[in-house]
């Protein structure tokens, strides 16, 4: 069996380390004859872009070793779909001078600090073409600007007057950089820069969130302007991103951009796994009996008109697998990047977002109006701030939500949507469950409970475990463990008192019971149960009395020794809560 290349980006390194590799290489013919003079690709994280830049780079770049030597990149195709391509393809091997560039390191907590990165990211790319510098076709200032670009100061940017203004200067000389290389280049080579530019608007993300989107934006739109929009010497070139960013006129006067996006036609079955390269993995490592299994979990997304896979889940998914077949399937996408978008919808939702919340994650639908030009800028997480249709366009072209149709109203388009797997299911449940423990539980007085317990007040007990309830998504309604689980946890630390959970007393077990700490306080005992409708919760509390008798809990508790018990019905419907004192 082939290694499995978990944490592997580049394209080389799958075919010089005989990686496990699913050949998408026809991507590089469907650029040359589908691709516009800018392509962008808009995906989710971890669905293959880098992977796809680096092999479009060894496809087309006409590279040099450290000596100045041609390479020749040809055996990396070999035996690859893109080797039938028919001759005009493969007549572009290794034809053209590249500009890789990717602005994953620009997720810095400042912007100075962000943009040190990316300057360094550029300069890394300038220099892997210091051959210029021998160039017989480039003239001294030609040169000297290259020098300059390979020389600059590297140390790192500070509040001080004058780090600011060597900053402003680089700003203004670094955005200009990749436009200015590309002539540099086609001199040289006499052919003209394929330019990719991988992850994008990883640096708009980052700015968003860190308060310097501005700054960025500033940034990225002049070196965009210079790179693809005002270049004379660009062949053609790609870029990959989650977003589409086009509001704050980063991609203006681009008439020549062709996007691919999640809800686009074309290029699709290169970004995440087929169902058929999938089964194949599967079969490959033995595992064809988990193909259901992987389905449930991993599948999903659908790309134009293309289902695809998580690609990354499924690969970590088989080397979990082959390594202990019996392993269980795991969120592994949900580890790679930050959920904070989920988190924060989650934590300021109103009632109307809860509700269409509640219906996902039950596995219902939702409808919205789609638009692809979603920027970082229209998303607001605060409470008073209504904008859930940017919101929930967001969480579509990031991942988070699956199309199942589509219909046009007029000129707008309308996307009903689903969560498309298990493993993103669980993100949800997940930042639910931690909604709830940190803004609910953690804020409750738990001590006007415990009071309540203490006192057999039903009426108060009762009344808080309502007061807690009215703030839950209604999600946790058809959990009945839930409420098992969260009644439990709020008695804990009853004064004089420890909890136990289904426990055997009597002929049966309890559900909940307090064990008093000094012989003559009562245990108190409670029964819980749970019904769909609001008229049927007193039939619950007779239910919990009828189990309370015939299963002789009491009996059990006062033959363990203790002094005497109280027992309590206690029945829960969707976010109410009745609670009854036991008379035997």
């Amino acid at each position: 069996m082939k290694k499995i290349g978990i944490g592997y980006e580049f394209y080389k390194e799958f075919i010089d380390q005989a990686l496990y590799y699913v050949d998408k290489t026809l991507l590089i013919r469907d650029i040359v004859e589908k691709g516009g003079k800018v392509t962008l690709f808009t995906r989710p994280r971890r669905f293959g872009k880098t992977l796809a830049l680096t092999m479009l780079k060894t496809f087309f770049e006409k590279e040099y070793d450290y000596k100045g030597n041609m390479v020749d990149n040809k055996h990396y195709f070999e035996g690859k779909k893109i080797m039938e391509a028919g001759d005009d393809i493969l007549s572009r091997l290794g034809q053209y001078p590249v500009l890789f560039l990717t602005l994953k390191s620009a997720k810095q907590p400042t912007f100075e600090n962000a943009f040190y990165q990316l300057k360094s990211s550029i300069m890394n790319e300038i220099d892997r073409h210091r051959y210029l510098l021998d160039s017989a076709e480039l003239n001294d200032k030609e040169k000297d600007k290259l020098k300059l670009w390979i020389s600059s100061d590297q140390n790192a940017y500070f509040c001080k007057p004058e780090d600011q203004m060597r900053m402003e200067n680089d700003i203004s000389v670094f955005s200009k950089a990749f436009g200015e290389l590309s002539e540099l280049l086609k001199k040289h080579h006499g052919k003209n820069v394929v330019i990719l530019i991988d992850e994008y608007d990883v640096p708009l993300e980052n700015a968003y969130f860190a308060g310097f989107y501005d700054k960025m934006i500033g940034f990225i739109r002049s070196f965009f302007e210079s790179a693809l929009k005002t270049n004379d010497s660009l062949e053609f070139a790609v870029i990959t991103g989650c977003l589409r960013i086009s509001r704050e006129s980063i991609f203006t006067g681009l008439n020549h951009l062709e996007v691919s996006s999640v809800n686009g036609k074309n290029f699709n079955e290169f970004f995440g796994f087929t169902q058929k390269e999938t089964e194949q993995m599967l079969m490959d490592y033995n595992l064809s009996d988990k193909v259901e299994e992987v389905k449930d979990w991993y599948d999903g997304y659908l790309f134009g008109d293309a289902e695809v896979y998580n690609p990354w889940s499924v690969i970590k998914y088989v080397k979990d697998h082959v390594a202990d077949y019996n392993s269980l399937p795991r969120p592994y996408w949900s580890n790679t990047s930050s959920n904070s978008i989920i988190k924060d919808l989650i934590y300021n939702a109103d009632d109307d977002m809860k509700d269409e919340l509640d219906r996902l994650v039950k596995g219902g639908t939702i409808e919205k109006k789609i638009h692809e030009d979603i920027t970082y800028g229209d998303i607001s997480f605060k409470a008073n701030e209504k904008n859930d249709e940017n919101l929930w366009n967001f969480l579509f072209f990031t991942g988070y939500l699956k199309k199942i149709s589509e219909k046009k109203v007029g000129t707008q388009i309308y996307l009903t949507m689903k969560i498309p797997n298990l493993e993103i299911l669980n993100i949800y449940e997940n930042q639910i469950t931690d909604w709830f423990d940190m803004e609910v539980k953690k804020k409750a007085d738990f001590g006007i409970l415990h009071k309540a317990v203490l006192e057999r007040d039903a009426e108060g007990i009762s009344e808080f475990v309502n007061s807690i309830l009215e703030q839950c998504i209604s999600y946790f309604d058809s959990d009945e463990s839930f409420y098992h689980g969260i009644f439990l946890s709020m008695l804990y630390g009853t004064p004089g008192y420890s909890v136990r959970s289904n426990r055997e007393e009597g002929n049966g077990r309890t559900d909940i019971v307090l064990y008093p700490n000094r012989p003559k306080d009562p245990a108190i005992l409670f029964e819980l149960k749970v019904r769909k409708k609001f008229n049927e919760m007193e039939d619950g509390i007779e239910e919990a009395f009828a189990q309370i008798r015939d299963q002789k809990y009491e009996e059990g508790i006062l033959d363990d020794g203790y002094a005497g018990v109280i027992s309590f019905g206690v029945c829960f419907c969707k976010k109410s809560c009745i609670v009854e004192q036991y008379k035997a």
